[in-house]
């Protein structure tokens, strides 16, 4: 009786050492689990660099934010520059036009050509100015040609500005002081077809002068180039 009594105690306290093994090795693996596997050294190191990389990229943000707003004001920048340049352009390009209608430039281009001629003796006309060109006769022209956009106009050769005259002088006519015989070829820079137009229209500039005996020819010309004019 008492033999048996043992061996229940011995299964009981076998039973009770697994179960307490089993209780110690299922602990360990769970703090092996919980707890890195590495020094506590390399632990802090690992959390310090860690840290450092957060504190960079929020330093990074911030960067960014200051990038953005700087380039924001080189494109603002730009397109005001874009617009200054244009105008500066504007203003090249017009002051190119005010030179060209000055006659300080030389000029080239497409245009037409007109020669006033006197008109052929007429021995029954006791009055000679009745078939001479006058100044008058090539005011028409010259007017007739500005207003149908001539760029620019000389006579024989003589560059006109916006203050040139031209006065009749017997069988001459004077352009700024400068004597001119008959043949007067009037010379115009601008669009051939426009030209020829408005001074070939019924009743207009050449039957007008057609009418006072004036022989009126007309021809375009693809390469025309007029001189600047000289002096002040």
């Amino acid at each position: 009786m008492v033999r048996g009594k043992h061996v229940i105690l011995s299964l009981v306290c076998l039973v009770l050492g697994f179960m307490i093994a089993f209780s110690y090795h299922l602990t360990q693996m769970e703090n092996k689990q919980k707890k890195p596997n590495v020094s506590d050294k390399l632990w802090e190191k690992t959390l310090v660099l860690r840290n450092q990389l957060i504190a960079q990229e929020e330093t990074n943000r911030m960067l960014q934010r200051d990038l953005n707003k700087k380039q924001e004001k080189v494109l603002k920048n730009e397109k005001n520059l874009s617009k200054e340049t244009q105008v500066f352009l504007n203003l090249a390009e017009d002051a190119e036009k005010y030179r060209m209608f000055l006659g300080k430039v030389k000029v080239s281009g497409k245009g037409v050509k007109i020669s006033l001629i006197d008109g052929a003796y007429d021995p029954k006309e006791k009055n000679i100015n009745n078939y001479l060109v006058h100044e008058h006769h090539v005011f028409k022209v010259v007017n007739e040609l500005y207003i149908s956009g001539a760029e620019a106009v000389a006579i024989n050769g003589q560059r006109l500005t916006s203050q040139s005259y031209i006065v009749c002088n017997g069988p001459v006519i004077t352009v700024d002081g400068i004597p001119h015989p008959a043949p007067f070829i009037i010379s115009a820079i601008g669009d051939p077809d426009v030209l020829s137009s408005s001074l070939n229209l019924t009743g207009g500039v050449k039957d007008q002068l057609v009418n006072d005996n004036i022989v009126f020819t007309l021809e375009k010309d693809n390469e025309i180039t007029l001189n600047p004019v000289l002096g002040s």
